[in-house]
Formats: C-alpha cells, sequence, structure tokens
C-alpha cells in the first residue's frame, strides 16, 4: 500500500459536523455552517499531483461542495472552494481520538478581508450507518 494510502485511511469516511462554528462574512452578507463531510479515497489527478475525492455538505446555505483531499499522519488538508464562494482556501482537519476535529483556512491573497481572529471551528463523528 502507497504511504498516501495508508495515511488517508484514519480520515476516510462519512464525517457529521455535531459542532460548528456559523460563520458570518459582513462583505459577502452570507452564513455559512457545515454539515457533513464525506472523505473517499477515490483518487483524482490535480496537477501533478494525486489526491482523493470527497463532498462537503453545508447546512446553511443548503448547497454541496466536490471537493478533493490529501491525508498526512498530522492532518488532513481539503481543496475545492469555488472563488466565488468566498475567502477560503479549504479545511485542516486532524483525528482526535474518535472524532474529526478542523477549521475552515482563509486564503489572503483575496480581496475579502477576515478580520484577525476569525475562526470556523467544527467537530465531527463518524456517521452511522
Amino acid at each position: 500500500m502507497h504511504l498516501p494510502t495508508r495515511y488517508a485511511q484514519r480520515y476516510a469516511g462519512h464525517w457529521v459536523v455535531v459542532h460548528g462554528d456559523t460563520l458570518t462574512l459582513p462583505q459577502l452578507g452570507d452564513r455559512f455552517k457545515l454539515g457533513d463531510v464525506v472523505l473517499d479515497t477515490a483518487r483524482v489527478v490535480v496537477g501533478r499531483a494525486c489526491h482523493f475525492r470527497g463532498t462537503l455538505v453545508f447546512k446553511v446555505p443548503r448547497d454541496t461542495l466536490a471537493v478533493t483531499w490529501i491525508g498526512s499522519p498530522e492532518q488532513a488538508l481539503i481543496y475545492g472552494w469555488p472563488v466565488e464562494l468566498g475567502p477560503f482556501a479549504g479545511i485542516s482537519a486532524a483525528r482526535v481520538s474518535d472524532s474529526l476535529v478542523g477549521e475552515i483556512l482563509f486564503d489572503a491573497r483575496l480581496k475579502v478581508q477576515v478580520p484577525p481572529g476569525v475562526t470556523a471551528r467544527f467537530t465531527a463523528g463518524r456517521a452511522r450507518d
């Protein structure tokens, strides 16, 4: 088994957000609340790198976003936010016991400014089959 696949195994699956911040960006007038994180191990080529497929399901606004992700021993990084959605660079998530704990990362290169200290954190547990 290749190392990226082995590292990804601990993050792969359907995660349901049990606690999450609602993020409001005054410049966009939109609220965002994450509901589910689905991390698959199906591979997809992104540039010269190999990522895995995933899906983010939002409660507010009601939307589903196809993303890609990579896993390492320390964290999973989730990519694929369209620029129109906001100043997001992705999500950094880590396993803490049997939970997935993460936060939304902001892209400072976009014109929407996020005040210092603003975070959007979440804690998710595995979905029951």
